[in-house]
Parts: C-alpha cells; structure tokens; sequence
C-alpha cells in the first residue's frame, strides 16, 4: 500500500525529483499498468532529478512550507515522510547532517494512509536494504556537488582589509620589499612624489594606501613636516563649511539638490552593509551637499555619489582591522569619524576638480568620452565596431556609465580602488588614462560580444559584465593592456584632450 501510494504521488506531480522515466499517460479506465513490485525496481525506474541551481527547487521548498499550515488543500498531495533511523552499520557512513530526518507532521492520520501501518508513534522503521539506498543515495549527491567547480566566494570589500596590492593574503618577500620601498619614500623629509607615483601604478600596499592617496591626490604636502598642519587646518576648514552651509539644505534654493543627494545615498553600495548604516549614510549626505553648494557651475549630479565611496573606504580601513564592510562606523572615535569624513571630502573634491566639465550642464565632458571611445574601438578592434553597428547599438548607451562613474557599477569596490591606485599614479589617470582603460575592458569581451546576434541581448550584456569575482590579478591585466592601448594608439582620438 505504502509503495503504491509513493509511485502515484511521483506520477502526480512532474516537477518532485524523482519521477518515472518517460511515463505514459494512463486512462483509469483502461487497464492497469504494470507497476514496480519493490522498491529496487522503483529506485531503478526514476529520474535523479537534484540538481543545482535547479529551477524546480523552490517548488520543493514550497511544498514543505505548505505542510505546516493549519489549512490544505484536499487537492495537493502529500509529501511523503520518509523517516530515516540510522542502523549500526551505517553510522559511519552517514554524514553528521544526514544522521537523522524526522520531519513534524501536522497530519499524522494522512501520513498513517501514506505510509501504511507503524508503530504508535508514527515511526516507520526503515528495511536494513532500504535504508542502504537512502545512504547510497545521499552519498550520491554530495559527491555530485562536490564535483563541480566551486568558485571562492569573495567579499565585496574585504580583500582592502586583509591583503596586500598583489591579492595574496601572505607577506611575501616581494611585497614586503615594495612596503619598505613605500615607507622609505613616506618617511622622508620631501617625499618624491614622481617616485611615489612610479611605485604606486603597480598597486599600492594597504598598510600605506590612505597616506599615499592623500599624497597623489594633492589633499596632502610634500613636506613631510607640513603635513599634520594642513591636515588640522582642512579638517577645520570642512566643518567650518557643515556649520556655515548645512542648515540651508531645507531653503528653497537647496531642497531638490538635497532631496536628489538623500534618494541617491542609499542606492550606493546597496550590497556593502557598510553603506547602509544611518551614520554612514549621513555622513555622505554632508559631504555631497557641501560639494554640491561649492560648484554651483555643475551642483550635485547623480553619479557623484559612488566616487566618494573608495576615498571612505580606504581612509576607514586605517583604524580598520577586520572586513571593512561589515564593520559598525559608531564604534570609532568622534574624531576619528570627523577626519575620515573631512579627508574624503577633499580627496573627492580634488578628483572632481579634474573631471568637473562631466557633470556640468549636458554632461559635454562624459559626451567626448563616449565619442572618443567609439573613435578608439573601431581602431583598435573593427569587427567589434561593426558588430555595435549592425545590432544597432549606440556606445553612448553603454559608456555613459562607465564614463559617469568611473567604471565603478562595473567593478567589485575592492577592484575600483586597485584601479584608483593606478589612476592616482597616472598624470591625467581620471580624465584621460580611463578612456583606454574603459576600452581594454571592452575589448576583453570580444568573445562574448560577438556571441550576441540581437540588439537585446547585446545590450543586456555590457550592462552586466560578470565581474563579480575580480581580483588584483584581473585588474593588473585590464591596466596592463590599457597602458599597451595608449603608446599604441596615443594620437587618437584627436578631439579627445580638448
């Protein structure tokens, strides 16, 4: 009775693994077909339908869900309960999370007429034979699951927490010579910054990187002895600001540009439970409204609020030991919440002092950019150029974007601020140096691009680069084909640096 009941519940319901192979439809009123006489026969007629990633799951899972509601459907069968109790012999080879399956049922009566007759308790000693196949079966499946290629799952931020400039956790001896190198040209009485760049381009080491950004981004002197002054008399400076502009953000003249500033905060690094943290949020809404209030030629534009994110985090990760995005912003000292949010302040204005004609009105500077690029693709790679015309794709779809924010929608944030070690140690790395990058990156999909035969696809492909899983090494590959793009091509676009 039990074994019938379980090969009708499988007929019944073609998305449960485990349904007969090809089974034909059979009129009730005809004659019965053949059914499998035990529960080898059935095992050996089924379908091993557990796969990964696979849709049907969530019919599954709903499935178990609906078991402990108070009310059901007539209609919908009923799971079967398959109890499993572990025999002597197969205690060692159970995994410990397979030891034991004793679903609660809300129905016992219905799962005494599933099941058959039990014992009182509702228990169903499984045969000895029985029960080996439910071990072999779960064995099964862990080994399928093992065999796949599993890729490390990487934080979004933490590899800026807990790794060197070359991505590997270790201090090797070639890095920890580079941080010697870069403590050497700190600690000097005028650092020299044309060294301090040419050392930088290849990644800077995270024990030295807030520093260091301070430094190429001109926020900070060269004079070693200058340097704790200007910072005091800056971070003094950007209160001063907060004090004298802040309150205008409720007046007539300020209340759309703040409202923009306050809808946009929360959208940046929606993934980073860093940035959804009150204080943090709070503390970027200072900063993008006092720039706003600062550039009336351009004010606030959407975009501007993801460039102040790597100078927050890198500043953060000074007084940071642990992942930097999960870390509680409140647990830090008044002060030293004051000087990262005042130092971030003026490393992103010093960013967009150099790029500002992207963001005032019609965006001229991001419309060349988009221009210039088109200009270099179809140089650098034809058949890509062509491909974009025949599916009817204009680059100023894509690129604005990458133009707008620097890549940054594109990249992991861990690989936008390897990328800003370059770009900080480039001369014009923002306002020109971008463009090849942003054309390597291109480039670098060629393959899959040109798999794309429709307008849609296409575009739904550029907008969702599987980047997730960059590292230092993907991006030190995508800057060394950049910088090869650029003495290669170094006279186009003409129009590019005017």
């Amino acid at each position: 009775m039990a074994t019938d009941n379980r090969i009708h519940f499988w007929r019944r319901n073609p998305k449960v693994p485990g349904r007969l192979k090809d089974a034909p439809k059979v009129n009730s009123l005809n004659t019965k077909s053949k059914k499998p006489s035990t529960f080898h026969e059935f095992a050996r007629s089924t379908n091993d339908a557990w796969d990964i990633d696979d849709e049907e799951d969530d019919g599954i899972f709903s499935l178990k869900q609906l078991s402990s509601s108070p009310v059901q459907s007539r209609s919908m069968p009923q799971t079967p309960c398959l109890k499993i109790i572990k025999t002597p012999e197969d205690t060692e080879a159970l995994p410990p999370s397979l030891d034991r399956q004793e679903p609660i049922s809300t129905n016992p009566i219905q799962d005494r007429l599933d099941m058959g007759s039990g014992p009182a308790n509702g228990r169903v000693v499984k045969s000895s034979s029985e029960a080996q196949l439910n071990v072999n079966a779960a064995r099964n499946t862990l080994q399928k699951q093992q065999s796949l290629p599993v890729r490390p799952v990487i934080p979004l931020v933490a590899r800026i927490s807990d790794q060197n400039a070359s991505g590997a956790p270790p201090m090797m001896v070639r890095e920890k010579t580079r941080l010697d190198k870069f403590k050497q040209l700190l600690a000097s009485p005028n650092t020299d910054l044309e060294e301090l760049r040419k050392h930088s381009w290849s990644g800077i080491p995270r024990e030295v990187r807030p520093v260091t950004w301070r430094l190429l981004s001109g926020y900070l002197p060269a004079n070693r002895e200058r340097r704790e002054l200007v910072l005091q008399r800056k971070r003094e400076e950007y209160f001063g600001f907060i004090e004298q502009y802040y309150h205008s953000r409720t007046d007539e003249n300020h209340r759309d540009t703040y409202r923009q500033i306050h809808i946009d905060i929360p959208r940046t690094n929606p993934l980073i439970p860093l940035f959804q943290q009150p204080l943090v949020q709070e503390v970027f809404e200072r900063i993008l409204f006092i720039w706003a209030i600062r550039h009336p030629a351009s004010g606030y534009v959407q975009g501007i609020n993801d460039l102040v994110t790597p100078f927050f985090v890198v500043f953060l990760s000074e007084f940071v030991e642990e992942d930097v995005e999960n870390f509680e912003m409140a647990s830090l000292p008044l002060d030293t919440q004051r000087n990262i949010e005042a130092d971030s302040f003026w490393c992103m204005s010093k960013l967009l002092d150099g790029i500002q004609d992207n963001y005032t009105f019609a965006q001229p500077g991001i419309q060349n950019k988009v221009k210039a690029l088109e200009e270099l693709v179809s140089r650098i790679d034809e058949d890509v150029h062509l491909h974009f015309l025949k599916c009817e794709v204009e680059y100023l779809q894509f690129a604005f974007r990458w133009m707008n924010n620097l890549l940054m929608r594109e990249l992991p944030l861990r690989c936008t601020i390897r990328l800003w070690d370059t770009y900080q140690a480039e001369s014009e790395g923002f306002s020109h140096f971008h463009l090849y990058v942003c054309s390597a990156f291109l480039i670098k999909w060629r393959k899959e691009i040109l798999s794309m035969v429709d307008f849609q696809s296409l575009l739904m492909l550029l907008q969702n680069l599987p980047t997730i899983h960059w590292g230092n090494e993907e991006v030190g590959l995508l800057l060394a084909e950049a910088y090869r793009l650029k003495y290669m091509f170094a006279d186009a676009p003409s129009h590019y640096k005017r």
